[in-house]
């Protein structure tokens, strides 16, 4: 069905989760909602906050703009506005707006009459915006373990929180979700590389079946998991890859202090060695 015949069936009343009627509206080929309304101004607001915190900051350099969290003397407390307050508000914002996103995603889904695969799967990548942001900060009383907006010192948090645990890499977690994002990598380049080959043939060859799909793969690998299963796949691969992430951050601290070496002596106390 084309798109534009498709709209009429689409633009049509209901799906809302909140507000009914009066934010059901469209923007172009954008639809609004209520949380598209509330998408717009966190995200407007907590731009122009940012904005604002370069304004008295030292430098309009964009490699170099700072919005730090609190000083760990405030704890959990509310920070003046110049000492971290800005970046409180900034958070704020942010969660409200990708929240609002993906409740925006579930209304787009009920009208579409498909499955919440999408905001689910957006929802795993705002688990681990609030894991650093929100979570990991309160299990270690302050909201000064949050990491800072902007691009060299987020960097730097990242460097110092690696090396605060000596070697981050041996962070089983990590480990973990390391290998799921490589795995995504190798899973996405596969399907892509095999769409692409199928439906893209050379001048004067007619576009490839999934047929030919599943027999490369099964001459290739001997079992091809099909069209449906490599999505089912990807979207599985991609989610672990965000979770496991989230989780290497929040047991660092909260519930890990030494250094990540060091955890790994239980392997070496296996009685099977001595």
């Amino acid at each position: 069905m084309a798109m534009l015949s498709f709209e009429k069936k689409y633009r049509v009343r209901g799906g809302t989760l909140l507000g009914g009627d009066l934010f059901d509206f469209w923007v172009g080929p954008f639809y609004v909602g209520f949380f598209g309304v509330t998408t717009a101004f966190c995200a407007i607001l907590g731009t122009a906050l940012i904005i604002y915190g370069a304004a008295i900051g030292p430098t309009w350099n964009i490699w170099q703009i700072n919005i730090a969290p609190p000083d760990l003397k405030y704890g959990l407390a509310f920070a003046p506005l110049k000492e971290g307050g800005l970046w409180q508000i900034i958070t704020i914002c942010a969660i409200g707006a990708f929240v609002s996103w993906a409740l925006r995603e579930v209304e787009i889904c009920n009208k579409l009459g498909m499955g919440y695969h999408v905001p689910i799967a957006f929802g795993f990548a705002i688990f681990a915006y609030v894991t650093l942001v929100v979570i990991r900060p309160v299990l270690m009383g302050a909201w000064g373990h949050g990491f800072p907006y902007g691009i060299l010192s987020h960097l730097d948090w990242v460097s110092n929180v690696g090396y605060q645990y000596l070697h981050f890499h041996y962070n089983p977690a990590h480990m973990i979700a390391i290998t799921f994002f490589f795995t995504t990598a190798l899973a996405l380049s596969l399907h892509g590389g095999l769409v692409l080959s199928s439906v893209n043939p050379a001048d004067g060859e007619v576009v490839k079946t999934p047929d030919h799909e599943n027999t490369f793969f099964r001459d290739t690998i001997g079992y091809s998991i099909g069209t449906l299963g490599i999505h089912r796949l990807g979207l599985l691969l991609a989610l672990n890859a965000v979770f496991w992430s989230a989780i290497c951050i929040v047991i660092s601290g909260p519930f890990w202090t030494k250094g990540w070496p060091e955890w790994w002596g239980w392997w070496l106390n296996l009685p099977i060695w001595s």
